[in-house]
């Protein structure tokens, strides 16, 4: 019992790790823009990184943190085979993103788990990833809400998943779907009030 718990523990110990790196606060001092969190939203997420102006910057946290979420399911499928680890991909996903959202290091106050769970669907299930990033770039041209874009296409996951092929994923998707749309749930008080900053690239 032990031995077959123990590989999963270290899955979801490495996954969480490796997610909660906090690349908006390790870039932001290589970039010297400063704390994100002391500006807009208090997040150390790439629309929080957006708002101070500098789009290199902004960019290179939200490669960052997609990548959080791919590397984690990468170095899980690399050292554990998934025939003998059923669903490692999976764990490994799910752990990156609670490590974004609450990050050991930032006191558990992370992301809001947009990128990190871009690059977690775009490993498990890539069609899905495109056709959601898709949808938000659409959403947010149109809206200027970066947040609404978030919470429109998360929650179109599931749909996708099964439309293009993905249906064991639908459910899983759905979980992710569901805690995105939890950790925006300020964002959606602030929309409902018409409070909500809009996405600007011009400082």
């Amino acid at each position: 019992m032990t031995d077959t718990l123990l590989p999963y523990i270290a899955i979801i110990s490495l996954s969480y790790l490796i997610g909660s790196i906090p690349f908006g606060i390790v870039l932001g001092k290589i970039f010297k823009v400063g704390d994100i969190r002391n500006i807009g939203s208090g997040s150390v997420g790439a629309t929080n990184a957006l708002r101070t102006g500098n789009k290199t910057f902004a960019f290179c946290v939200l490669l960052g943190d997609a990548l959080k979420g791919a590397v984690a399911i990468w170095v899980a499928k690399a050292l554990f085979c998934c025939d003998v680890f059923p669903h490692v991909a999976l764990i490994a996903g799910f752990a990156a993103l609670m490590g974004h959202i609450f990050p050991v290091w930032l006191r558990f106050k992370g992301g809001k788990g947009v990128a990190t769970g871009l690059g977690v669907l775009l490993v498990l299930h890539w069609p899905t990833a495109l056709m959601l990033a898709a949808m938000w770039l659409v959403t947010a041209t149109l809206s200027r809400y970066s947040s609404l874009a978030a919470i429109l296409a998360a929650l179109q996951a599931p749909i996708y998943a099964k439309a293009s092929g993905g249906d064991e994923y639908a459910l899983p998707f759905a979980v992710i779907a569901l805690l995105i749309v939890w950790t925006h749930r300020s964002n959606l008080q602030r929309l409902m009030k018409g409070e909500e900053s809009v996405i600007r690239l011009k400082k």
